[in-house]
């Protein structure tokens, strides 16, 4: 019976989210405090002992989700977004070559970066009118993009880290790139019938590219990587990049007040689905890992990947686009859904999120498809699941719970 009192906590949290949206943080919170009391009161539940194992994937989310914003305003402020215009072909294509761009630089980048520059790519390219639907696709395509890489997603890296293949995994590229061509092509076309890319057309004062700006960035880009290969902890390259950075630029503190409600947000939603008694799965098909990408658009996919390890029997390609793309049909589903929420609060709404996005859900179900008929389903026990050391040196996993 406490097991269901728990999720149905934090099912009307969901529910209320969605429903709400305006009062998201507020819902998100007090579920927080209605789930906590009833671990406490009715269990055996040890808060110290859950927040020393949690504490590092809290602060490096948080970590991340600010320091990410300040590096999409030096991005935005460094005026390289208005040269795109004379890179990005114009019409349709622009905004479909826009998201391929950010699904390429997610599969070696951090998913909340790349949505985030995709985003402030956005703002300037169609002069802030951005469809709701295009937005869902930037999430989508941040997401998918770093499904095929071992180090483009925390999931794929935890998969790596137990003793998967990265060419096991590099498998869910083409689940990635069957979603992207399906949503890219309805998301640039709902963005083009909105605001067409705006093209320079060379007349007026011309911007300079700040390269001061530039270097901030990609300063702030390699201090994640480095810290994150180092010892695993990215925010804290993120924010000493971003302090010798101020050498250079001061940045624009402003943007951290909205990105620090996003990030409470996600972090109470996090830590109520942390303390959820999920101790098990069904067992491992390719239809359990579908579902368990429907699922991760509710339920954070940490711990969901960390119990696919642990049962073992997945096709690791699989799991990989299902729960790295899965958190994408829902704005509050994916680290980089709510902090794409905090550049345009429009996104905040699950209805049109579904309605207008609604290619995001079909893309996944079509890139399940052609992975099952062209791949086939090829489940691998890892030798000690959970626990098996990369070879070659592999890179310690982010300890962030972001998608």
């Amino acid at each position: 019976m406490v097991d269901y009192l728990l999720f149905g906590l934090f099912g009307a949290t969901l529910l209320g989210i969605a429903r709400f949206h305006k009062h998201a943080l507020r819902i998100a919170l007090g579920g927080l405090g209605c789930v906590l009391a009833a671990r406490l009161a009715l269990t055996d539940f040890d808060l110290g002992h859950h927040l020393g194992h949690e504490w590092q994937n809290l602060v490096n989310l948080g970590g991340l989700l600010i320091g990410f914003a300040l590096l999409a305003n030096f991005f935005e402020r460094s005026k390289l977004p208005e040269k795109l215009t004379d890179v990005l072909p114009g019409g349709q294509l622009g905004a479909f070559v826009l998201l391929v761009l950010v699904a390429v630089m997610s599969s070696v980048l951090d998913n909340i970066a790349a949505a985030l520059i995709g985003g402030s790519a956005a703002i300037t390219l169609f002069r802030r009118k951005v469809h709701v639907g295009y937005l869902a696709a930037i999430v989508a395509a941040s997401n998918a993009g770093g499904a095929g890489s071992v180090v483009g997603d925390t999931t794929t890296t935890m998969m790596w880290l137990a003793g998967a293949s990265p060419l096991a995994v590099a498998e869910a590229a083409l689940g990635a790139v069957v979603a992207v061509a399906f949503f890219g092509f309805w998301a640039s076309r709902q963005q083009h019938a909105l605001q067409p890319l705006v093209k320079s057309n060379g007349e007026g004062p011309a911007h300079p590219v700040d390269y001061a700006y530039v270097g901030i960035v990609v300063l702030i880009l390699v201090g994640a990587i480095g810290a994150n290969l180092a010892f695993g902890f990215p925010a804290a390259g993120v924010w000493a990049a971003i302090l010798v950075g101020c050498l250079l630029r001061r940045p624009d503190w402003k943007v951290i007040g909205p990105a620090a409600v996003g990030m409470c947000f996600l972090l109470s939603l996090v830590m109520s689905a942390s303390m959820m008694p999920v101790e098990q799965l069904p067992p491992a098909s390719a239809w359990t890992a579908a579902g368990l990408g429907i699922v991760s658009a509710f339920f954070d996919n940490i711990p969901l990947t960390a119990l696919a390890i642990k049962q073992g029997g997945y096709d690791w390609g699989y799991l990989a686009f299902c729960v790295g793309y899965g958190g994408s049909m829902l704005w509050f589903g994916s680290s980089a859904g709510v902090a794409i929420s905090g550049l345009f609060h429009e996104a905040k709404s699950a209805k049109n999120w579904l309605v207008q996005g609604w290619h995001v859900a079909v893309g996944y179900v079509l890139g399940f498809l052609a992975m099952y008929f062209l791949l086939g389903w090829h489940p691998e026990h890892l030798a000690k699941p959970g626990t098996a050391a990369p070879e070659h040196g592999a890179p310690p996993a982010y300890s962030v719970p972001g998608r």
